[in-house]
């Protein structure tokens, strides 16, 4: 089935030409990261300056919602402060505010929405509401002093991946995007985060199931790649959760020797990212046979992932663009550029 994307900023009258000086104030507080941003329009970043809140989350294994939303409440001014006094602007310079709408954690998202529309008010600022999963896709365009802006051509296949989302996307234009793919069940980040878990590897699983994997053959356990029907784009990896915690459940992990722990460990995270790599560059490839795109983008917490990176690298060269690893993550860059 296929949706269409709504545009960031549906609550504005149309301002979408800006001048490339303009300055945005982008604010970001989804989930668990406190982030603000100064993003001059052509996308250059001044300031990106993130509160994170790991180190709160770790112990407990996941985001609390309510924990996060009053760790937001404390520092919201204090990051949008500091992004002010790292770009070297005051509030007389910027144009506008960017605020992520969702989706994400309500008790979360209703921080930043307050703290930017009392900004915007006091401020006299245009306020503009984006879409938090098109903002990752935003995120290949951005980049900072001292590099090459990115010349992306439309149309576009984006694959984005996240913690909660995975989608591929049809590009016409910077306003006009389809989604013509998406995970049926769970989402490749979430998967990766939920096989950490089944490890016992350290919150969050994600990235260190990709550690894990370097060590790892992935070849090791021939865990499934779920096509669907014939030519469908979309995506589903409930089944490839359920295989993994089917092998490790076959081993008593804590019976084995350090060593042999860490191997078997490595081999199924290898094995395992492996598996969804092989899908996400799979559907994408059928993607770009069906639209034939100018330009292939790969956005989204996953993003970071290194293998996922070079494989899609690889097989599309000068037409791939992705954002810095920085960028990948939540972020308030990616919520301010145009």
């Amino acid at each position: 089935m296929t949706l269409e994307v709504v545009p960031s900023r549906t609550r504005n009258t149309g301002i979408f030409l800006l001048d490339n000086q303009q300055l945005t104030l982008g604010i970001e507080s989804s989930c668990d990261e406190t982030a603000a941003a100064i993003v001059r329009a052509d996308g250059l970043v001044l300031s990106d300056i993130k509160a994170t809140q790991i180190d709160i989350f770790k112990n407990l294994g996941g985001v609390v919602p309510e924990m996060a939303a009053r760790a937001h409440t404390e520092k919201i001014l204090p990051v949008i402060d500091e992004a002010l006094k790292a770009a070297a602007v005051d509030w007389a310079q910027i144009d506008q505010i960017h605020v992520t709408e969702g989706p994400g954690l309500i008790g979360s998202l209703l921080v930043g929405h307050s703290a930017a529309q009392a900004l915007a008010m006091a401020y006299n600022k245009p306020l503009h509401w984006v879409n938090h999963l098109r903002a990752h896709c935003l995120a290949c365009w951005l980049w900072e002093a001292g590099e090459t802006k990115p010349e992306i051509v439309f149309p576009s296949i984006g694959l984005l991946v996240s913690g909660g989302h995975t989608q591929l996307l049809w590009m016409k234009d910077y306003e006009h995007w389809e989604i013509v793919g998406e995970t049926i069940d769970d989402a490749a980040g979430e998967a990766f985060d939920k096989v950490g878990k089944m490890l016992g590897l350290p919150y969050p699983g994600g990235p260190e199931v990709s550690k894990a994997a370097e060590k790892g053959n992935p070849q090791a356990f021939k865990f499934p790649r779920a096509q669907l029907e014939k030519g469908s784009l979309d995506f589903s990896f409930s089944g490839l959760k359920t295989a993994v915690l089917r092998e490790i459940k076959k081993v008593e992990i804590e019976q084995l020797g350090d060593l042999e722990k860490k191997q078997f460990v490595s081999d199924v995270a290898a094995s395992f990212e492996e598996a969804v790599i092989e899908v996400l560059l799979s559907k994408t490839r059928w993607a770009v046979l069906k639209y034939q795109p100018l330009s292939i983008l790969l956005a989204g917490g996953v993003a970071a992932n290194k293998a996922l990176r070079g494989r899609m690298k690889d097989e599309f060269s000068s037409k791939f663009y992705l954002p810095q690893l920085k960028f990948c993550t939540d972020n308030a860059a990616m919520v301010g550029v145009h």
